[in-house]
């Protein structure tokens, strides 16, 4: 059966493949090589199907070759435009500390002129009371004169009527008239004086409360002004402190807890960089200290923020181009196909690329340690370590401080891996987390 299904075949394929016969010819004798139809068709079919799978692979090469130039251009493109919105935060910060402390001087400036007018107020609520209590003791004067006079002609009436009873007769018409012009006189006087006392002590006082209406104007206008200023601070450092927030909360931080944690770290005095803080004292009993120590507490918050965003690793490990590879999750292992859990994220770039530290944090492991190979681990605030793994070489200690965007090692291929990559991982309180929440959560920001 075989042989005849072999036969029709070499029989149809003999017009477009003859017989071939390939003379090997010695010394001694000459042989040939007879090819049959069949034997050439199956030839050419597998000389075909090895053209089209080199095609195919190198088709797949070129596509995975290109697919990774794009990736490492994107997230170079992204790793600048992190880099470029978190320097213009920090300018944005400089410039919004800047106008804080301008407004605070210019709010001092105004507290002083608005001290500086109330003691006038104050100066001219005490001569006005000076004044009231003068004029009471004219008044007091004036009654005390009054009754005098009264005494004395009562006085005088009894002298009279004792001369007069001694005299044995009546005073004349003359000497009372004197009397009574005497006595006019001394009233008339005494009413001029007081007059003119009191006209005095009541233009003295109409001048006063002019200048007190004119003062409390002054600080009213002040004190509009002022509202304005903190106005326009509050919804500068609303737009500054809510992202922010927001950011540290997408990673699993409480933001309460870690201000707190950065704010015990730098209590203490001197040292390269402290925290800014401002004191509202010597403004108690001022309608606006309560508004004012709020902006203070978001400028000093603002600040915090700022420290923990070097202290969390919120950056790209790499500064060149790379491609991801692996994604943090379950995963097929590369080595022998079986389900684990992949527990970081893998960025694969050219041997020896330079690896950079994403936070400011302390070595606490420096070595080679199982399938990791070469790794390095640094511990951060707030709990939080990164490990990077699979690396040619170490260029940090166990024990050292190291700053965000330190060189730290190179990439490599050690320990258990299929090419040269870097094995990046963030760990939070022990428990590894998607590293790309870090990422991701940073450049959503800046």
């Amino acid at each position: 059966m075989l042989l005849r299904l072999s036969h029709r075949i070499e029989t149809a394929l003999e017009p477009w493949l003859p017989e071939q016969r390939l003379f090997l010819k010695s010394d001694a004798t000459t042989r040939f090589v007879r090819l049959r139809p069949l034997t050439q068709a199956i030839s050419l079919a597998v000389g075909g199907l090895a053209v089209g799978w080199f095609l195919l692979a190198s088709a797949i090469l070129l596509m995975d070759f290109i697919n990774a130039g794009s990736s490492r251009d994107q997230i170079q493109r992204q790793t600048g435009l992190f880099e470029q919105r978190l320097n213009d935060l920090s300018t944005d910060r400089d410039l919004r500390v800047a106008e804080a402390a301008g407004a605070q001087e210019r709010f001092n400036l105004a507290l002083s002129q608005v001290s500086a007018m109330q003691e006038r107020l104050l100066v001219s609520e005490t001569r006005l009371r000076e004044l009231e209590t003068g004029i009471d003791v004219i008044q007091s004067t004036l009654r005390r004169t009054i009754h005098e006079r009264d005494e004395a002609r009562a006085m005088i009436a009894e002298a009279k009527a004792a001369r007069t009873e001694q005299a044995g007769a009546a005073p004349t018409e003359a000497e009372r008239a004197q009397d009574v012009a005497t006595t006019l006189a001394l009233m008339a006087n005494a009413l001029t004086e007081t007059a003119k006392d009191r006209d005095a002590e009541s233009a003295r006082v109409t001048a006063e409360e002019a200048k007190t209406a004119a003062v409390a104007l002054q600080k009213q206008q002040l004190e509009s002004r002022n509202a304005i200023i903190f106005g326009k601070l509050e919804d500068a450092l609303t737009i500054s402190v809510e992202p922010l927030n927001k950011m540290f909360t997408s990673v699993g931080l409480n933001p309460d807890d870690l201000i707190a944690t950065v704010r015990s770290g730098y209590s203490g005095q001197g040292g390269p960089l402290a925290p800014i803080s401002f004191s509202s004292m010597g403004l108690s009993n001022s309608p606006d200290e309560p508004r004012i120590n709020a902006i203070l507490q978001d400028l000093d918050t603002l600040n915090l923020y700022r420290i923990a965003a070097f202290k969390v690793p919120l950056g790209v490990p790499l500064q060149s181009r790379f491609r991801l590879t692996s994604d943090f999750g379950g995963r097929n292992d590369p080595i022998n196909g079986s389900a684990r859990m992949h527990e970081g994220q893998d960025l694969a770039g050219d041997y020896g690329t330079s690896i950079f530290a994403t936070a400011d944090g302390t070595v606490t492991y420096a070595g080679w340690e199982g399938g990791y190979g070469r790794l390095i681990k640094i511990r951060h605030i707030f709990g939080i370590e990164t490990r990077y793994g699979h690396l040619s070489q170490i260029d940090v200690k166990v024990g050292q401080k190291i700053s965000r965007g330190e060189k730290i090692g190179d990439m490599g291929n050690s320990g258990r891996s299929t090419g040269t990559h870097l094995h990046y991982e963030v760990r939070l309180s022990g428990k590894p987390v998607n590293p790309m929440t870090f990422i991701k959560a940073a450049r959503d920001v800046f």
